[in-house]
């Protein structure tokens, strides 16, 4: 069984041709250039994905909201960029993150409202109207930021509401000649439609399969098709990515797909189910990341399972199906991460102690 767990580097991907500009102010001299041809087809990006919005059907929900006009669906969010960090992240798995960190942008809200959420600052929709809008220069800027710093791939956390949001990101990095790994770190509840559309704007997917069991999803996520959707979701990202995670010659993901499933205490049946089904309709050469890295968070402190970590023998019983299953590629992270992945969003940055 192989299971990586340090050492690691990034390989930088640049466009041979394009110009690199830096900053905010120089995008806008970008655009200004070639009588303004690039501020139009700047312009075409955001308005060509951002129809998606006039009736939103980005996630499973399929609120039909418009959120060109206002902030009605389930995760309510308009049509700006609810984003709540743009930071640099080094808690990744060893080939996402390298040895600068992963340049994360962390959307605001979820179309999930998992009870237990581990950055529940962020994600609950009630707290919607405190995330902040930010410009797309702003975006920009902040994220080529912490490219100059050493980052060399950009994770986007939460994005299955915001895909527009993503594909506009991505088109203005490339066309200001940008053009780094790009990762989609989502809950799994994804729309097959969506991924698709995603083809070629994504290099590796970093999925949650968070249920097997239709009533616990529905108990602690408030989805009970959450197995039935994550799943096709998954077999979509297969399709695309297949079960090889291509490296660079630093160790680095730059193609694939990695599976995480976070091990709930009290809960491990459903674990073992969900490695069962990753198993059978996709296959034991996928890469897995097993995670322990639960703490309860404050809504949890009255739960009966969820209001402790993770014990000895819960970890034991999952890791040990993950080797009978035959799953040979991935990682599994130490009982005692969760004394080690607590951000606090309030903080410019999260992930620093």
């Amino acid at each position: 069984m192989i299971f990586q767990s340090a050492g690691w580097r990034i390989r930088v991907l640049l466009s041979a041709t394009s110009k690199i500009y830096n900053s905010a102010e120089q995008i806008i001299t970008f655009a200004a250039m070639s009588g303004n041809s690039e501020t139009k087809d700047f312009r075409a990006i955001i308005d060509r994905h951002f129809k998606a919005l006039e009736n939103c059907n980005l996630c499973p929900r399929r609120c039909g909201a418009n959120r060109l006009k206002a902030a009605t669906g389930f995760c309510k969010s308009g049509s700006g960029f609810h984003i709540a960090s743009i930071c640099s992240h080094k808690g990744e798995e060893p080939v996402i993150s390298g040895t600068h960190g992963i340049c994360n942008v962390f959307f605001g809200n979820c179309n999930l409202q998992c009870r237990y959420c581990q950055n529940w600052q962020i994600s609950k929709n009630t707290k919607a109207e405190e995330i902040e809008i930010l410009r797309l220069e702003t975006v920009l800027e902040r994220i080529i930021s912490l490219l100059n710093q050493g980052c060399e791939s950009v994770g986007f956390v939460s994005p299955s509401h915001f895909i527009p949001h993503v594909k506009v990101i991505i088109d203005a990095l490339r066309l200001i000649g940008h053009n780094p790994i790009f990762v989609y770190n989502s809950n799994g509840y994804d729309s097959v439609e969506q991924l698709n559309s995603l083809e070629g704007y994504i290099d590796v997917y970093l999925p949650d399969f968070k249920y097997a069991d239709p009533e616990l999803a529905k108990e602690l996520s408030g989805v009970k098709d959450y197995p039935e959707m994550a799943l096709a979701a998954l077999k979509e990202m297969f399709r695309q990515k297949g079960s090889t995670l291509q490296l660079n010659e630093k160790g680095i993901a730059e193609n694939g797909m990695v599976v995480r499933h976070l091990i709930l205490p009290g809960y491990v049946q459903n674990s073992l189910e969900v490695l069962r089904l990753l198993s059978y309709h996709l296959s034991e050469s996928v890469a897995v990341s097993l995670m322990s890295q639960y703490w309860p968070t404050p809504a949890m402190e009255s739960h009966a399972s969820l209001n402790r970590t993770l014990d000895v023998k819960e970890y034991d019983q999952v890791v040990k199906e993950m080797e009978n299953l035959g799953f040979y590629k991935g990682w599994v992270q130490e009982l005692e991460s969760s004394t080690h992945y607590r951000p606090d969003f309030s903080s410019e940055h999260p992930f620093e102690r």
